[in-house]
C-alpha cells in the first residue's frame, strides 16, 4: 500500500508475491524499475476497499496508518474478519502508547526482518540488514564529528507548513547526517507536524530540506519562499541554501539509509569529495 514496503519486498526478491501496489511516490529505484513495471498499480494514491479486494489478496502490508482509513482498504480487524492479514510497521501502530518512545534505525531493521519471517526468507533480510548497517557506518565514517551541526527547516509540503517533530525517521536522518531539526523541541509520537510560517522565520535555519513528491514538488515549495516577500526574511532563502530529498528517502523502507548519506554529502560535500 505504499511505495516503500513495495520496494522492500522487492530488495527481499518477494516481487511474485505482489498482486498490487499503490501510492508511488517518486520514480522507481533503478535496479527495481523491471519489477516494478511488472506490478498492477491499483491506484494514483490508496484504492478504495471495493478495487483491492479485486485482485483477492491474502496479505496486505505497508508502512502508513492511514491506509487503514474508511476511505481507503478500511480497518484491520474488518480486513481480518474476511481473511485478510495485514502487516503495519510497528512505528505507525494505531495506538500511539505502543509506539516506541525513540525511533531508530533498529526500527528499519526490524521491519525487514519481520517480513522476512513472514515470507520465509530470513536469510534474505538478515543480508539485506548487514548491507544497511555497512553503509550507514561508512557514511558515518565519512562524515566523522561534527562540531556544529547545520540547522535544518525540512519542508515536507506546503500551505501551512508540514515538518517533522523531533519523533520518527526524518529526524533520525537529520541526526546522523549531522543537522539539527528547528522544529526538535516539539515532541509526539508522530513524525510530521503542521507549524507556521511566524515560527520558521524566528528561527532563521541554516538550510531548507525540500522534500519532493509526486503530490508536492519539491520545485513548487521553491517557488513559494523565492515569490512570497515574507519568506525571504528567511536567510536560507536569500542565499538559496536549498537541499532536495525525494520523499521515498524519507518515509521507513530501505533508501533511508541512503537518504542519510545524501542528506549529509549535500550539507557537508568537503566530507564527501
Amino acid at each position: 500500500m505504499t511505495q516503500s514496503a513495495t520496494e522492500v519486498m522487492l530488495a527481499l526478491g518477494l516481487d511474485k508475491h505482489i498482486v498490487g501496489t499503490a501510492y508511488q511516490d517518486n520514480p522507481s529505484l533503478p535496479e527495481y524499475q523491471q519489477a516494478y513495471a511488472r506490478i498492477p498499480v491499483l491506484a494514483q494514491k490508496y484504492p478504495s476497499q471495493e478495487v483491492f479486494l479485486s485482485v483477492e489478496p491474502d496479505f496486505v502490508y505497508t508502512t502508513e496508518e492511514s491506509a487503514f482509513e474508511k476511505n481507503a482498504i478500511g480497518a484491520r480487524e474488518e480486513l481480518l474478519n474476511i481473511g485478510i492479514n495485514s502487516y503495519l510497521l510497528p512505528i505507525e501502530c494505531e495506538r500511539p502508547e505502543l509506539r516506541p518512545q525513540r525511533v531508530t534505525t533498529e526500527n528499519l531493521y526490524q521491519q525487514v526482518r519481520e517480513i522476512g519471517q513472514i515470507f520465509g526468507v530470513k536469510a534474505r533480510a538478515e543480508k539485506l540488514v548487514v548491507e544497511m548497517r555497512s553503509q550507514l557506518q561508512i557514511t558515518q565514517k565519512q562524515l566523522g564529528k561534527v562540531k556544529k551541526r547545520q540547522r535544518i527547516f525540512w519542508y515536507d509540503s506546503e500551505d501551512p507548513p508540514l515538518t517533522v517533530s523531533n519523533w520518527g525517521i526524518p529526524e533520525r536522518i537529520i541526526e546522523l547526517a549531522g543537522g539539527e531539526n528547528i522544529f526538535k523541541d516539539i515532541q509526539k509520537k508522530e513524525a510530521w507536524t503542521i507549524v507556521n510560517w511566524e515560527d520558521v522565520i524566528e528561527r532563521q535555519p541554516d538550510v531548507i530540506v525540500l522534500i519532493d513528491a509526486s503530490w508536492s514538488p519539491a520545485e513548487k515549495k521553491r517557488q513559494l519562499l523565492k515569490s512570497n516577500p515574507a519568506y525571504s526574511k528567511l536567510k536560507a532563502v536569500q542565499q538559496n541554501k536549498f537541499i532536495v530529498l525525494e520523499f521515498n528517502y524519507t518515509i521507513p523502507g530501505i533508501r533511508n539509509i541512503t537518504g542519510v548519506k545524501k542528506l549529509a554529502a549535500a550539507l557537508y560535500p568537503e566530507r564527501f569529495k
